[in-house]
């Protein structure tokens, strides 16, 4: 257990009125992530993270300590802190963070009722003749042989994304993606589907790393939320944030 500072309680240690405790999931060589989460905004309704890539958004399976969500948590003492939406682990950028309780659904509305605009940058192969910019809609579904996977399949489309061509270097392109739905990995799938996965995937087209093996840093996805838009609904602000983070370009051979 830890106290609001951060620091272990020990178990038969005497309990003080109104302490808040924080108990953790005990998770044995729990894997480190590298990498430091940045702090763009901060108020007393919401927080948002500029997060770096391979650092879960909350605890799940290996991870507990090294997720954004705790980091927050120790960091600026906010007990209820709650994510708002959240990204892949893989992915870099943006993500936010609802401080108080009784306005937390406020914000989740946001999302059900698609009233955020977001957009993410992707590096992967130059498109060739494939023209651009376009919409790309499809059926996405849970890959029914691996439950970590989402794939195409026929069907009345469940997914929508706007892609265009940002910038291209040679072999490689760096795309603007619009989601306009929220299908899990829906950025990876449509882009894999296209004959273009995003540089350092590790699911898509096919899994390049088992679960209990050593992760890459060297290698990140190169997928970043990168803008995100609202009118926020506990303040009626016109909210705008944008990612201080970069894609890095493959070496002009790669």
């Amino acid at each position: 257990m830890f106290d609001d500072a951060g620091q272990p309680v020990a178990v038969d240690a005497p309990i003080r009125t109104g302490q808040v405790l924080h108990y953790y999931r005990d998770i044995a060589d729990e894997a480190v992530i590298p990498f430091d989460e940045t702090i763009l905004f901060q108020d007393d309704w919401l927080v948002v993270a500029d997060k770096p890539h391979f650092l879960p958004v909350t605890p799940t399976g290996g991870y507990v300590q090294q997720t954004l969500l705790v980091r927050l948590k120790r960091r600026l003492g906010i007990e209820h802190l709650a994510p708002i939406h959240r990204i892949d682990r893989e992915t870099a950028g943006l993500t936010l963070f609802a401080v108080q309780p009784a306005t937390r659904d406020a914000y989740h509305a946001l999302f059900r009722q698609r009233a955020v605009t977001k957009t993410y940058e992707a590096i992967a192969a130059s498109p060739g003749v494939q023209p651009f910019p376009r919409v790309h809609r499809s059926r996405i579904v849970e890959d029914s042989c691996a439950f970590f996977r989402m794939v195409e399949t026929p069907g009345e489309a469940n997914s929508e994304t706007r892609i265009e061509v940002l910038e291209v270097r040679g072999a490689h392109a760096r795309y603007g993606l619009q989601p306009l739905t929220g299908r899990r990995h829906q950025l990876r799938v449509s882009m894999d589907a296209l004959g273009l996965p995003i540089i350092g995937d590790q699911f898509y087209p096919t899994v390049r790393r088992g679960p209990r093996e050593p992760e890459d840093f060297s290698r990140p996805l190169q997928l970043l939320a990168r803008t995100i838009a609202f009118t926020d609904p506990v303040t009626g602000q016109a909210r705008a944030f944008e990612s201080r983070r970069s894609l890095q370009w493959p070496e002009p051979d790669a």
